[in-house]
């Protein structure tokens, strides 16, 4: 069983690591519609063609923007400390309750480590807005659910 440092530094890395992945498929993607971009060649169909190319370009502005989201988040990860430990939520802490266990971060896909679930969210989030500055025995109502904030690291 891993102590609560290692666990917080272990959610850290498969969140940089999310955001690693999501970067690289994303610039993936802008290469291909460039490519898509520059090889069309104007077909007999004119209007066919224009098309073609307004869609794509719609495709790499929405690439974009995808792109700059996921450096905030990145950029977002930098500002956690994960030796830091706080006895109300903040960013960067691990939060066990009666209902789930939760890294506050960014929001990526359920973690698992040691085959225990662990949601990474972002503070922004309904239920991290809910989280934060909350202390252990504190109640959060979410959803019609009750649950009580069993531990902070």
């Amino acid at each position: 069983m891993k102590n609560n440092l290692e666990l917080k530094q272990l959610l850290y890395f498969q969140c940089v690591e999310f955001c690693n992945n999501r970067l690289l498929n994303i610039q993936k993607t802008i290469e291909e519609i460039q490519e898509s971009l520059t090889s069309e060649t104007k077909s007999s169909a004119g209007d066919k063609h224009e098309t073609g190319r307004a869609m794509l370009q719609l495709e790499r502005e929405k690439a974009g923007n995808q792109l700059a989201e996921t450096e905030k988040l990145q950029e977002l990860l930098t500002k956690i400390d994960v030796t830091k430990t706080s006895k109300t939520v903040c960013l960067g802490s691990l939060v066990f309750t009666t209902q789930a266990n939760y890294f506050i971060a960014i929001s990526a896909v359920e973690l698992v480590i040691e085959s225990k679930k662990y949601y990474a969210i972002s503070p922004n989030t309904p239920i991290g807005k809910m989280l934060i500055g909350k202390q252990v025995g504190d109640l959060v109502s979410f959803r019609d659910q009750e649950f009580k904030v069993v531990s902070v690291w």
